[in-house]
């Protein structure tokens, strides 16, 4: 069996048990819980054998304990009305917190692309002040190796991709969230993360206002007209008009159809991204 990071623990720390109303989840926590199949397999799973992996958590000033690893528990716990869960303390810096709860959390079976881009930011971000501290700006001082090469090493993705999710931080909330729903692609959206807050609030107008989303080429486009000075939303609806081949056929699903088959708290996003989901686990082709 694989042993995880948040396992490889000082053989000294013990498991102790503390009461749930005094862990609070990490600052500005890029992970989100939600309550979908995943988390019903994990309270399934906690009813019958308890939390077999205790929260990772650090004590804080202000008397209450930071979670490094154990949000998804936590939550399970708290619906199953457990009062106290376990967990092992550790003592740690702000900056080896932040790179400790990254790394456990991109442990995850499933991440959209908004948290592993914000999870790699704010590792980055750590990267680089230790690195600035020594005036060497992005690069580790010790291994001499920039931040985006140090995250690339250690998360798996090559350095030119940890770029683009460092990147896609820049994407204003609404658009990003599309991105996660998969209605917009990834590199699509990367290109659209370099336009002006405002100029992407224009776009994100003008795929309403045609219920369109654009393809790459027309994401390069749309970059053009801002570096060109010619920007506007009439432009954009332009060119999101335009008929492109695989959108003159589309399957669509009425939501009084999907909600005999999904818990009627799921919006529509939650039941898209679940019915991907099981699609991409059952469907093969040979």
């Amino acid at each position: 069996m694989e042993v995880r990071k948040e396992d490889q623990r000082d053989p000294d720390e013990k498991v102790v048990e503390i009461e749930i109303e005094r862990l609070r989840d990490f600052k500005n926590h890029p992970f989100k819980v939600q309550a979908d199949s995943q988390m019903k397999e994990l309270q399934e799973s906690i009813k019958k054998y308890g939390i077999l992996n205790p929260l990772i958590v650090r004590p804080r000033p202000e008397g209450f304990y930071e979670i490094i690893s154990g949000h998804r528990r936590k939550y399970a716990a708290q619906q199953l009305k457990y009062t106290k869960v376990p967990v092992i303390i550790r003592y740690m810096l702000e900056e080896d917190a932040i790179i400790s709860m990254v790394d456990a959390n991109l442990q995850r079976e499933r991440i959209s692309p908004s948290e592993k881009a914000f999870a790699y930011k704010m590792k980055y971000d750590v990267l680089k002040r230790k690195a600035g501290r020594r005036k060497c700006s992005q690069v580790d001082y010790l291994t001499g190796k920039k931040s985006v090469e140090v995250i690339s090493e250690e998360c798996g993705d090559s350095p030119k991709q940890v770029q683009r999710y460092l990147k896609l931080t820049k994407l204003i909330p609404e658009l990003l969230e599309k991105v996660d729903d998969e209605i917009m692609g990834f590199t699509i959206a990367v290109e659209l993360a370099s336009l002006t807050e405002k100029n992407q609030k224009t776009v994100l107008d003008a795929m309403e206002s045609t219920l369109g989303t654009p393809n790459l080429s027309q994401a390069i486009r749309i970059k053009k007209l801002q570096e060109n000075g010619v920007f506007s939303k009439e432009k954009i609806e332009e060119l999101l008009s335009e008929i492109k081949q695989k959108d003159i056929d589309r399957v669509v699903f009425k939501n009084e159809q999907l909600y005999r088959y999904f818990p009627s708290y799921y919006t529509a996003e939650q039941m898209k991204r679940e019915i991907l989901t099981l699609l991409k686990i059952n469907m093969t082709f040979e």
